[in-house]
C-alpha cells in the first residue's frame, strides 16, 4: 500500500483498502490559522478522512491505482449526504482542507462506530444470491422461490455484516447476531435508517436512470450529541451496486458502474490470476493502462449521471 501523504497540522493514524484518517496534532493552528475546541464547528476529535486513489477487489488492495478516483467518490458523497440530510445526520463538519487533499477530503465528528456494516438490498446478485442459492434465505430472512441473478425483490431486506480486517472477508450475520452486538433498540433503528435511507437513494437514482441494487452503509454515535450519525462514505460506486436500468435483464450479471472491469480483468486468463479470490494467497497483478482507463471512465459516468454535475478533476 502507498504510503498516506504528510499533511501540515495533521497527524496520519489509519489507512484502510481505499481511505487514510489523520487527526489535528499541536501545528494545527500554526499549519492552517484555524482554532479547534469545544465551541467551535471544527471540535476537538475531529478527524480528517481522506480519500486515496486506491482500489481493491476481492479483498484485496491492488498496486494500480484508478486516477481521480478519491475525488470522486468524496465528491459523490457530499452529494448524496445533502440529498439524505432530513433522513439522518451525518458526520461531515467541513469540506475546507488543505491544499495537498483538496476534493478528496472532509473534516468529520469522530464518531464510535458500530461493529456492522448496514446493507440493504433492493435486488438479489453477488454474495446474496450465492447465499439464497445454498439456503433460500440471506442473513435469516426467507425470499421467495425461483429467483435468478438480478432479480427485483418484493420489498428491500436488511442484511449486515461483521467488519472484517483489511484484507479478510465480511460475514453475513442474523439479526439476533446484530442485537448482540449492539443492542437489540439501537439494532432496530439501524434497521429502520438503513431501509429509509436505501428507499429514498433508490427513487432517486431511478430517476436518473440508474438502479441502486444494494448499498452499504456505516453508523456511529455521536460522541457530542450521543446521536445515531451517518458516517463513512455512502452511496458511492464502491459502497454500492448501480446498475444502467436501460440494460437492465433479469437472469445474468448485470453491468455495474463500479470496479467490474477490473474484477473481470483478475479473472481472466490474462491477468495470470485467474480463480483467485479474497482467500487466496497471492497478491493481485498491475492493472493495464486500458483497464485503468475503462474504470475511472465508469466512475466518472456515475458521478455525473447521479448528480447532473461534469466532474472536473
Amino acid at each position: 500500500m502507498a504510503n498516506a501523504p504528510q499533511i501540515p497540522g495533521w497527524t496520519h493514524i489509519y489507512s484502510g483498502k481505499v481511505r487514510d484518517l489523520y487527526v489535528p496534532n499541536e501545528d494545527f493552528h500554526e499549519a492552517t490559522g484555524l482554532v479547534i475546541d469545544d465551541n467551535t464547528e471544527l471540535r476537538a476529535g475531529s478527524v480528517m478522512v481522506v480519500a486515496s486513489d486506491r482500489i481493491s477487489a476481492f479483498d484485496k488492495i491492488i498496486s494500480t491505482p484508478i486516477p481521480d478516483k478519491g475525488k470522486i467518490l468524496t465528491q459523490l458523497s457530499l452529494w448524496w449526504f445533502e440529498q439524505l440530510a432530513d433522513l439522518v445526520p451525518n458526520h461531515v463538519l467541513s469540506t475546507d482542507v488543505p491544499a495537498e487533499v483538496a476534493g478528496r477530503a472532509m473534516i468529520c465528528k469522530s464518531l464510535n462506530m458500530f461493529p456492522v456494516e448496514c446493507i440493504a438490498r433492493g435486488y438479489l446478485t453477488g454474495s446474496g444470491l450465492a447465499t439464497y442459492r445454498e439456503s433460500g434465505e440471506i442473513a435469516g430472512v426467507q425470499l421467495p422461490e425461483g429467483l435468478v441473478d438480478g432479480s427485483r425483490l418484493e420489498q428491500p431486506i436488511f442484511t449486515p455484516t461483521g467488519k472484517a480486517e483489511v484484507g479478510e472477508h465480511d460475514e453475513l450475520i442474523t439479526r439476533d447476531e446484530l442485537y448482540t452486538e449492539v443492542g437489540r433498540p439501537v439494532g432496530e433503528r439501524l434497521e429502520e435508517l438503513t431501509l429509509k435511507i436505501y428507499s429514498a437513494a433508490e427513487e432517486i437514482a431511478r430517476e436518473r436512470g440508474i438502479i441502486l441494487a444494494d448499498t452499504k452503509l456505516e453508523f456511529g454515535t455521536d460522541s457530542y450529541r450521543g446521536e445515531i450519525t451517518l458516517g463513512d462514505e455512502v452511496l458511492t460506486p464502491d459502497s454500492s451496486r448501480f446498475w444502467d436500468a436501460a440494460e437492465y435483464e433479469p437472469g445474468k450479471s448485470q453491468p455495474s458502474f463500479d470496479k467490474q472491469f477490473v474484477r473481470d480483468w483478475l479473472r481472466s486468463e490474462e491477468s495470470g490470476w485467474d480463480g483467485k479470490t479474497w482467500n487466496g494467497s497471492e497478491e493481485p497483478p498491475a492493472l493495464p493502462a486500458e483497464i485503468v482507463e475503462k474504470t475511472r471512465a465508469r466512475y466518472v459516468e456515475a458521478f455525473e449521471r447521479l448528480t447532473g454535475r461534469t466532474f472536473e478533476a
